[in-house]
């Protein structure tokens, strides 16, 4: 079992940013980042490999968001700039044996932060 926790979340007006950080438990894994709004499906935030070197981020965040790691800290980053209200959902680290845009195919989840963008 890989134990994820995500932080950074918050209250914040359209246009600001915030930095999301998901620390994994006694591993490095290839990770990444997922949403999901009141009645809404968990759809693809971001995604990374395990060495940093595969990166992909969906095209309603593309230029605004950015995912990032730190394997000393065995720490996954996703910085969110120009923060939008349709942004506004629960966001969920996610652990899978590849890099995936595919919420199916991630094995361990974190408990999610919320993430409320004003206008």
């Amino acid at each position: 079992q890989v134990h994820l926790v995500e932080s950074g979340g918050g209250l914040v007006q359209a246009g600001n940013s915030l930095r999301l950080s998901c620390a994994a438990s006694g591993g490095t894994y290839d990770m990444g980042w997922f949403r999901q709004g009141p009645g809404e499906e968990r759809e693809f935030v971001a995604a990374i490999s395990w060495s940093g070197n595969k990166i992909h981020h969906a095209d309603s965040v593309k230029g605004r968001f950015t995912i990032s790691r730190d394997n000393a800290k065995n720490t996954v980053y996703l910085q969110m700039n120009s923060l939008k209200p349709e942004d506004t959902a629960v966001y969920y680290c996610g652990v899978a044996y590849g890099v995936t845009q595919n919420a199916d195919e991630v094995k361990y989840w974190g408990q999610g932060t919320q993430v409320t963008v004003s206008s």
